[in-house]
């Protein structure tokens, strides 16, 4: 590693990752590091604190929290997305940088997916940090270059860059209510709280006419009321949503779970941790590097979550950006 040392981003709201914070600072003092850091305590402020740190010269910056802290931080290696004019991609602040996964949320989906399916300790993720921050090996073998995805909502008001997925319709509402949960549910694991919150939106399924646009043709036109478009393997607190999706193949997946029952989606939902959903004949999967969603008829316009966070309504379209993104792993 080169550059100013290291900039750390700490998601202060969050209390898994107020207790993580001093234990990872212990090691990276233990270890030598050189480190900046900031805790972060209002919406935006990671995203910002990124940014300038790597305006200041500084060339890795490492992110504690979930994928949501994650999310926020990727945002800050590249220009604000409110400045793009239509069609165009973010530049990057400086892209040799990197960034670096301090896991501490509720679901930890993307350094799951990194991980091959297993959730690593968070101990195990600061060594990483520290084998590159020393240098210990070559950059291929401590980084890995991944790609991004630039969505936008609210038929193109509002932009975002996020790096794992994003689920539409029940998977955003579950995401809501999962963020808003009070603290007895805060107690459990990251599995059971997704599953507690989507027990009474299952109950209140109901269709919505999509059409889903894919590298300009419709892919899909039917009923369902939940869509995802995914970078990564494991979305929504360890389903592994599309278990051949990968980070380097400048591709985005797209799931939609279509005209199908109640009773038929729950048994589909058993399946999900494993990958078994994608033999049924109602869940329909493809790739594509510009995905367009948007309900037949508006006033049936699903809700749209990232990595996590709740985003907006649809009209959304969602465009990969290859290779765009250094993550330390």
């Amino acid at each position: 590693m080169s550059g100013a040392g290291l900039f750390v981003v700490v998601n202060h709201t969050a209390a898994r990752a107020r207790l993580a914070w001093p234990r990872v600072r212990e090691a990276l003092v233990r270890a030598g590091v050189p480190v900046e850091a900031h805790e972060s305590t209002r919406p935006g402020e990671t995203e910002e604190r990124t940014r300038d740190a790597l305006g200041r010269g500084f060339t890795s910056v490492a992110a504690v929290g979930g994928d949501g802290t994650l999310s926020a931080a990727a945002n800050g290696f590249f220009e604000p997305c409110a400045e793009l004019s239509e069609g165009s991609l973010p530049r990057p602040v400086n892209p040799e940088a990197a960034l670096a996964l301090l896991p501490a949320g509720t679901g930890d989906d993307f350094a799951r997916g990194l991980a091959g399916g297993r959730r690593e300790p968070l101990e195990a993720w600061a060594e990483k940090l520290i084998r590159y921050c020393r240098a210990d090996s070559s950059l291929e073998e401590s980084v890995k270059r991944v790609d991004v995805l630039l969505g936008s909502v609210d038929g193109g008001a509002r932009r975002f860059i996020c790096l794992n997925a994003a689920t539409l319709g029940i998977g955003a509402e579950v995401a809501a209510r999962v963020a808003a949960q009070g603290r007895a549910a805060r107690r459990l694991p990251g599995e059971a709280r997704f599953a507690l919150a989507a027990l009474p939106r299952l109950a209140a399924w109901r269709d919505r006419r999509v059409r889903v646009t894919a590298d300009g043709r419709v892919w899909e036109e039917c009923g369902t009321n939940l869509l995802a478009v995914v970078n990564g393997t494991y979305a929504g607190g360890g389903m592994n949503f599309s278990p051949e999706a990968s980070l380097t193949d400048g591709l985005l997946d797209v799931l939609a779970v279509a005209d199908i029952s109640r009773p038929a989606l729950l048994r589909e939902l058993s399946r999900v941790h494993h990958g078994g959903h994608v033999n049924s004949p109602h869940v329909k999967l493809t790739r594509a590097a510009h995905v367009r969603i948007e309900t037949l008829d508006p006033a049936d316009s699903l809700g749209v979550e990232a990595d996590g966070d709740p985003r907006g309504q649809t009209p959304a379209e969602f465009r990969v950006m290859p290779s765009a993104l250094n993550v330390v792993f």
